[in-house]
């Protein structure tokens, strides 16, 4: 096969030079997970796949929770659809806790600060509440949870790979955090070979 095939196939896979697509989530959804890291050029790589979309659909789209965003496949938040984000955490977290486990250890994160965190966080957000980062590091800072700079990042990320919290609607250009089990319903689980076979 000629680099010029390999090129076009890839270009057609990704959904670059021609998208059968037409809503945000299906091209999230056939790309498996979008890096999500920068939220502005997350928002371009949807668009430069669909026709007759703006950046007004594709925030309606994560603020409806169509698109939720969330820490996976490695320490960086992507893009993925409610249907797919219980199993593939399933799949991936533990290898991501493994990368984020010098850091755990470096910021005194163990598992008793963790549990503590974790119900501080769902006592917050239940009922359907959303919060952005700020208020919640508040929280946990009035429960003594030390929770600054990198250690508040690394309490939050553990709680999305546990699949506690997930993005939540944008508060203007704030974000926010949402119940995993308020926003997304619990569809049926695959076995872990069915996992594989699906990324």
């Amino acid at each position: 096969m000629k680099f010029s095939e390999i090129a076009k196939l890839r270009l057609t896979n990704q959904q670059v030079s021609f998208s059968k697509f037409k809503k945000p989530e299906e091209i999230v959804s056939w790309l498996g997970a979008m890096q999500a890291q920068v939220f502005p050029m997350a928002k371009w790589a949807i668009a430069l796949r669909l026709k007759n979309v703006n950046e007004e659909k594709i925030e309606n789209a994560f603020n409806e929770g169509k698109i939720l965003r969330t820490h996976m496949l490695r320490p960086t938040w992507h893009f993925v659809t409610p249907q797919d984000i219980r199993w593939m955490l399933t799949l991936t977290a533990p290898r991501v806790h493994a990368l984020n486990a010098y850091y755990y250890r470096k910021f005194e994160l163990d598992r008793t600060v963790f549990k503590r965190a974790n119900n501080i966080i769902i006592k917050n957000l239940r009922d359907g509440k959303t919060l952005t980062r700020a208020v919640l590091n508040k929280v946990l800072s009035q429960a003594k949870i030390k929770a600054d700079n990198l250690r508040l990042i690394y309490i939050f990320m553990q709680a999305e790979l546990e699949g506690i919290i997930c993005s939540g609607p944008r508060d203007g250009k704030q974000f926010t955090y949402a119940l995993l089990d308020e926003r997304v319903p619990l569809p049926k689980t695959l076995h872990p070979e069915e996992q594989l076979a699906e990324l």
